[in-house]
């Protein structure tokens, strides 16, 4: 069309149509933003990462993305374990989960974000034939988000991670945001758990790896990651 317009002489509508142009380019890069995620293959680039810090830095956008009708609570662990994880992606996570609960409280709510150490011990072997759990034994730092939401039935639940599966109307939603963060935890070493109940809201687990040493912010601060014994 602007080809054709510029041979016309009439360059008055270039502009319009080069901003429609572009909105398309960002979908697209979107999209295949999410679906590297949701493969595993996308590039990553880790760093021991102070998420305490992260989640302090995004509280603001955090406020703005959630509206005035969510009220947004911020609980962090004191010493809480370093993560090994890209920060870019995890914000990006961090993000789409408070869009998702936004969208599950149309008529405003509670939001809660915290952060914890956490131990899973391995428990196989305890009983004959029990299975092991869903997260293998080990240490690992904990990011929690939860709202007081819609919440999500047994069979929306059981398809949550699948790419492109959504509830929200067309052109509202690509169905990817969980199954990107679902792509770059796994990516990261990690595990998501997701527990819901229609009705009663959503809790959305994100374990990350315990890493060993000294760790960055949002914005490259040092911060010493302090090992327990």
């Amino acid at each position: 069309l602007m080809r054709i317009r510029t041979d016309q002489g009439r360059t008055a509508e270039i502009g319009r149509y080069i901003e429609v142009a572009m909105i398309s380019v960002d979908r697209a890069t979107a999209l295949t933003h999410r679906l590297l995620a949701f493969s595993r293959r996308q590039t990553l680039d880790p760093k021991p990462t102070d998420v305490n810090r992260l989640v302090s830095d995004m509280e603001e956008l955090f406020g703005r993305t959630a509206g005035p009708g969510v009220e947004v609570e911020i609980k962090l662990a004191s010493d809480l374990w370093p993560a090994l994880c890209d920060p870019n992606q995890l914000e990006n996570a961090l993000q789409n989960l408070v869009i998702n609960a936004r969208d599950a409280m149309p008529d405003g709510g509670h939001l809660l974000i915290e952060t914890a150490n956490s131990v899973f011990p391995d428990w196989r072997g305890v009983s004959p034939g029990e299975p092991p759990g869903k997260v293998p034994a080990g240490e690992y730092m904990g990011l929690f988000v939860t709202d007081t939401g819609t919440g999500m039935s047994p069979d929306v639940m059981a398809r949550a991670f699948d790419p492109f599966f959504t509830t929200k109307p067309i052109g509202q939603g690509t169905g990817l945001g969980l199954s990107m963060i679902f792509g770059f935890v796994q990516q990261s070493g990690g595990y998501v758990l997701l527990s819901s109940e229609a009705g009663r809201g959503t809790m959305v687990s994100i374990y990350l790896p315990r890493h060993f040493g000294t760790a960055i912010g949002r914005e490259g601060i040092d911060a010493a990651g302090k090992p327990t014994h």
